[in-house]
């Protein structure tokens, strides 16, 4: 007899979701099997040649709205040995959302209940929004510890596929105690829901959906404070910078510092007028440390562009940071190929000419401040894998940690989330091709977090 093939199985795992959930639970229509099969892996031009939209395609979509729902699915799926891949609302993964195998994906925005409980911490479903879990921590007078440049992503995409944001400055990434207990399931064919607190938490961030399905997570928060996006310019890199590295030294730590060089500040997307001419230095500050703010700006010779106090003057501001520059530079500009490199240390302060050093020019950089030190995100125009990946041993000789965005596998807490996968999915069945055996030659290495 011969055997079925992963699309054959899918339908009949789908057929029997349909019966049990309803019709609509499942789509199978080409053009939204393409979409959601897809991420932002159009970002690295290297992905984007091994991983172009289209060419890996899941055979169904299913949308289940509650915990159990998802546990149900999986069983089925293992009974099955269909492969399934979680997905959120794709905005910020280069190429971990792809379903190299076919099969399932389980598009979790259903579920996107949100509480804020006794204590202040949010209870929510992975698929619900940062947009809307910000908002309602803000209507109870709370802050979360962090969110996503993308603000728009869900909590599940940010805690399974993200890492830093705004809020990183002082509470580190999403495995520094962001998240105090999760929900998942496995894919073990139990049906059953787990949940984990505390450090038992680890495998399950940043994993990629490798070690199970997370439905739901808690996380901190803090009273809220008043916070201001300030704007300052300056003509020099080593003015911005001496501002930048100053603020780690304020009574209380500010949301994001993100500055660019002048090459990048045309295609920014903000209100303020910016002056091309000039490095752009964006803070989102607590409102009683602007005044030190403005004199540390003026003192290093620069100038205070704006101060707004609106709330969603900040979130706009969030959304000129981490790699969204580089993604403008790259809209802005399609007749040219531009490729970035996750990099960070006290290099950036002292001598940033070397790191621009490192690659042909022309080399910019982008600013990001984390809690002992500068991240930046190194920008060049593209021209082979080869040449991209020649500076990771570069980056390492001037003492440059580095990350790159050029890959898809796990890269973080290997050995624990490699453990734990054939634990909780011991078939290999979810997000396969995710996980590798072999030592990453690019591996994360811990860029100025605690």
């Amino acid at each position: 007899m011969t055997p079925m093939t992963t699309s054959q199985r899918t339908s009949l795992v789908t057929a029997q979701v349909a019966d049990r959930l309803g019709a609509d639970r499942v789509e199978t229509d080409p053009a939204a099997l393409v979409k959601l099969s897809s991420d932002w892996s159009r970002m690295s031009p290297i992905l984007q040649e091994k991983v172009p939209s289209g060419r890996y395609v899941a055979d169904a979509i299913v949308r289940p709205r509650t915990e159990q729902e998802v546990a149900d699915v999986l069983a089925l799926a293992y009974e099955h040995d269909v492969p399934v891949v979680p997905r959120g609302a794709g905005t910020g993964n280069y190429g971990q959302a792809t379903p190299f195998t076919g099969g399932i994906i389980l598009d979790l925005r259903g579920l996107d209940a949100i509480e804020v409980l006794p204590d202040g911490d949010v209870r929510a479903g992975a698929g619900a929004r940062m947009t809307r879990i910000d908002k309602v921590a803000r209507e109870a007078g709370r802050d979360l510890w962090i969110f996503p440049s993308t603000k728009g992503s869900t909590i599940g995409g940010f805690i399974g596929g993200g890492s830093a944001g705004t809020g990183t400055i002082e509470h580190g990434t999403t495995s520094d105690g962001f998240v105090t207990e999760l929900t998942l399931a496995p894919m073990d064919g139990s049906g059953r829901l787990l949940t984990m607190r505390g450090e038992e938490t680890l495998p399950y961030i940043h994993a990629y959906g490798v070690t199970g399905v997370v439905t739901s997570v808690v996380v901190r928060t803090d009273p809220a404070r008043d916070w201001v996006a300030v704007y300052a310019a300056f003509d020099s890199w080593d003015a911005m910078v001496a501002v930048h590295r100053r603020l780690l030294d304020l009574p209380v730590l500010p949301r994001l510092a993100s500055g660019d060089e002048p090459a990048l500040v045309p295609t920014l997307t903000t209100n303020v007028s910016l002056d091309p001419a000039q490095h752009s230095l964006r803070v989102i500050a607590e409102a009683s440390t602007v005044a030190e703010i403005e004199s540390l700006v003026v003192a290093a010779g620069g100038s205070v562009r704006a101060c707004l106090e609106d709330y969603a003057a900040t979130d706009l501001l969030s959304g000129m940071s981490y790699n969204h520059p580089v993604y403008f530079l790259q809209r802005a500009h399609r007749d040219r190929t531009w490729f970035h490199m996750e990099t960070g240390g006290e290099l950036y302060w002292t001598d940033a000419d070397r790191v621009r050093e490192v690659y042909d020019g022309p080399v910019w950089l982008h600013l990001e401040l984390m809690g002992r030190g500068p991240l930046a995100m190194v920008v060049a125009e593209y021209v082979s894998e080869e040449q991209v990946l020649v500076g990771i041993p570069r980056f390492d000789e001037i003492g440059v940690g580095v990350h790159s965005p050029h890959q898809w596998y796990v890269d973080r807490n290997v050995e624990l989330v490699t453990a734990v996968a054939r634990e909780r999915d011991p078939k290999g069945l979810l997000n396969q091709g995710k996980l590798t055996d072999h030592t990453l030659v690019d591996t994360r290495v811990n860029i100025g977090v605690r």
